[in-house]
């Protein structure tokens, strides 16, 4: 009677991780340079060194690739984290002022996902379901952390949340662009530091707030 050891996940030799990250690298500049419809897998390919054929061996699609290269984009921003996963309650703010300031230093991760973001709201895009769903995602984890720092006998409203939630991630979004277009001019890390400030006492101060402007409908 024989017997047999379980089998083992294979692990990815160490040699392809190193060459689907060059990739991933060299898509992330170019698509951040010439945008996803111009930016080609015959220029990525020539940036690493290899055909056409050895980028779709690694990604099989371009589509597929562009997904790649956000989620590794998405991984950079959580990997120095306990969990690589973004914290809850105050720690989360000071994670996304944080993440503005290691932003500063990397303008190529930030010109690609200002570009595909933009990209991706036009019809048919192949990332824009991902965008929506990690806007979604980022919506409902910062309403959740802005709660758990607001007084429970005073919190703001389910609308309040969501907007607040969502005028984080716009203003975090477009300080990007005009830092982009003119870094001498915006201090990306402190600016949006204040505006995430500013938004989250605007929240934490509940009915005591002084509105200074308002909507027409309110």
């Amino acid at each position: 009677m024989s017997s047999t050891s379980p089998r083992r996940a294979q692990r990815p030799r160490e040699e392809t991780v190193r060459r689907r990250e060059e990739i991933l690298r060299a898509a992330m500049a170019t698509f951040g340079n010439r945008g996803y419809t111009k930016g080609s897998l015959a220029e990525i390919a020539e940036q690493v060194g290899m055909t056409h054929a050895g980028v779709l061996h690694h990604f099989r699609s371009k589509d597929l690739l562009l997904l790649e290269v956000l989620e590794y984009r998405d991984r950079t921003d959580v990997e120095h984290l306990e969990g690589q996963h973004i914290p809850g309650g105050l720690d989360l703010f000071h994670h996304l002022a944080k993440t503005a300031r290691l932003n500063a230093e990397r303008p190529g991760i930030v010109q690609a996902f200002a570009v595909l973001s933009a990209e991706s709201v036009t019809d048919d895009h192949p990332a824009k379901e991902w965008f929506r769903l990690r806007y979604e995602t980022l919506r409902g984890e910062v309403g959740t952390a802005l709660l758990e720092v607001c007084d429970p006998a005073d919190p703001p409203s389910d609308d309040e949340v969501q907007r607040a939630a969502a005028a984080i991630l716009a203003v975090m979004d477009g300080l990007q662009i005009q830092w982009l277009l003119d870094p001498d001019a915006v201090e990306l890390a402190r600016a949006s530091a204040f505006a995430i400030d500013a938004i989250l006492a605007a929240a934490v101060a509940g009915r005591r707030r002084t509105r200074l402007v308002t909507d027409t409908d309110d």
